[in-house]
């Protein structure tokens, strides 16, 4: 029995599909396109006008007269040159608000990126919203083979889930971990497996700059354009994550350096847990994740001024009896909508993330998850990333929880997408049809809405209750199981000319000899 609107056949099988509440089946809306979801809702500002402006005045000082610690020295030659104070023996750099200011106002309040597929364009900024593929996990999990180690089998079989579902619209930095490949080289792999089972936008690893680099010479290939002609339309898009408190690696400079002097974009993500990675309280986590995600984003601007940039925020709390981090709270809630409000402030896109703590799909899973979902989105984020399969505080790729993150996020898309307005008329004229106390089941209105092709396993599912329910009802997870391996086994890869697959492959196999002689 389907567990939600995802689970009969694939998003371009129907032209359209149900909508229903819960318990209720067989009356249909015409279904939205979800590849290109816009908010039409205003997002929610959680904090007064004058919060945000004594943490941004505080984040600002914080960067004066504290400082940020760049490990990499070509970042701090960077700030030098710019005006910065620099240290170079603690690496603390001291960042002049006027700095910060002009760089801010050099970036983009919107910009788009564009992959193999330009059907698949994505867009960043104004009010549209992106929803990624989970993103880092070193395991994976399904309810067939139970928990194991990421590896290339298992990043494939998630990279074709996503390409499934039209809700889900780029692919994050490895869904899953492939361990048994080298790391120096496994970025490789997993760039050409997104590219061959996904024609979506994918995220380059900016582990150090060759990484970076290899992520935006394949998108181009993969779109038949020049290195170069990738600056003028950027195709991919990469996370720096800050070492907080108040720390960025050499690695993650020099990806960030390599991404944004060839025109991509950088999403600086300060990853901040209340009472272990920043001070307890929300305002005094706001103001250090604030100001490293300002530092990030001045840095971006001063390698190359225009480039796309996007302001992101990872701010929860932790159990402090354990030290265990917690997600989907209402510390998190609050200070994903409240980091909505500071990315709005500087005109920049803002990214959030779909998150939970729980360890097995259930009940906890789905309301920590939803509670990041409805911070995200009413946070007024462009990009969501973790949007489906995060479990285990971010150890976990699910399987079955894509597909439930899958139906959370189509219903959040419901509530901020405008209803089409019916005809009056039509309205008046069947409510008139209908005598008090009578139904509408048989209503012409409900009856050409109503369609059997989706309707009718549902109907046998009803007919045959006594007889299933005796054996106990499917759970959320036996639904969702027999949905991502009924979309896995009927997945077809989007189409790839045999000239790109071929460059694509010597690519590879160049780069990995490079890497191996080194």
């Amino acid at each position: 029995m389907p567990c939600c609107r995802c689970c009969l056949p694939t998003d371009r099988d129907r032209p359209s599909r149900g909508r229903r509440a819960s318990g209720a089946r067989g009356v249909e809306t015409a279904r939205r396109d979800h590849s290109r979801l816009r908010r039409s809702v205003a997002p929610i500002a959680i904090l007064p006008d004058g919060h945000i402006e004594a943490i941004h005045e505080a984040s600002l000082r914080l960067l004066e007269t504290i400082g940020i610690e760049f490990m990499g020295q070509a970042a701090r030659d960077v700030f030098k040159r710019a005006g910065a104070a620099v240290d170079e023996v603690s690496g603390l750099v001291r960042i002049d608000r006027e700095i910060v200011q002009r760089s801010l106002a050099a970036a983009p309040p919107r910009f788009a990126l564009t992959p193999r597929n330009p059907a698949r364009r994505i867009e960043l900024g104004d009010d549209h919203v992106n929803f990624s593929l989970v993103a880092g996990p070193p395991f994976v999990h399904d309810s067939v083979q139970g928990r194991r180690g990421g590896n290339l089998a298992d990043y494939e079989r998630l990279i074709r889930l996503a390409q499934s579902f039209d809700i889900i619209h780029y692919i994050g930095n490895q869904p899953t971990v492939p361990l048994e490949l080298p790391a120096e080289t496994r970025h490789l792999d997993c760039y050409r497996a997104n590219i061959v089972n996904s024609d979506k936008v994918f995220h380059c690893t900016a582990i150090g700059a060759e990484r970076a680099l290899d992520g935006i010479a394949m998108m181009a290939i993969a779109r038949g354009i020049s290195r170069e002609e990738m600056m003028a339309s950027p195709g991919v898009l990469t996370i720096i994550s800050v070492n907080s408190p108040r720390r960025f690696d050499e690695a993650m400079t020099d990806g960030l350096a390599a991404m944004a002097e060839w025109g991509q974009a950088v999403c600086i993500t300060p990853f901040t847990l209340m009472g272990a990675m920043t001070p307890v309280t929300i305002t005094a986590a706001l103001i250090q994740q604030n100001a490293e995600a300002l530092a990030g984003l001045t840095l971006t601007q001063l390698v190359r001024p225009g480039v796309p940039a996007v302001y992101g925020a990872f701010t929860s709390n932790v159990d402090l009896r354990s030290g265990a981090p917690a997600f989907g709270t209402p510390e998190n809630v609050i200070a994903t909508l409240a980091a909505g409000q500071l990315a709005r402030r500087y005109g920049l896109p803002y990214r959030a993330s779909n998150s939970n703590a729980a360890n097995a799909v259930d009940a906890q899973a789905a309301y920590e998850s939803m509670n990041s979902l409805w911070a995200s989105v009413m946070g007024g984020a462009h990009l969501v990333y973790h949007g489906a399969g995060w479990m285990e505080g971010g150890l976990q790729a699910s399987f079955e929880k894509v597909v439930v993150d899958v139906e959370m996020m189509q219903m959040m898309a419901e509530i901020v997408t405008t209803p089409a307005l019916d005809d009056i008329e039509e309205v008046l004229a069947t409510i008139a049809d209908v005598p008090p106390g009578g139904h509408f089941f048989g209503a012409a209105h409900t009856l050409k809405r109503y369609r059997s092709a989706f309707y009718e396993p549902l109907v046998s599912d009803w007919r045959n209750h006594g007889a299933w329910s005796e054996a106990g009802s499917p759970t959320a997870v036996d639904r969702a199981r027999a949905i991502w391996q009924e979309k896995l086994e009927r997945f077809t890869p989007p189409p790839l000319e045999d000239g790109v697959k071929k460059r694509l492959d010597a690519y590879v196999a160049e780069r990995k000899s490079a890497l191996a002689g080194k």
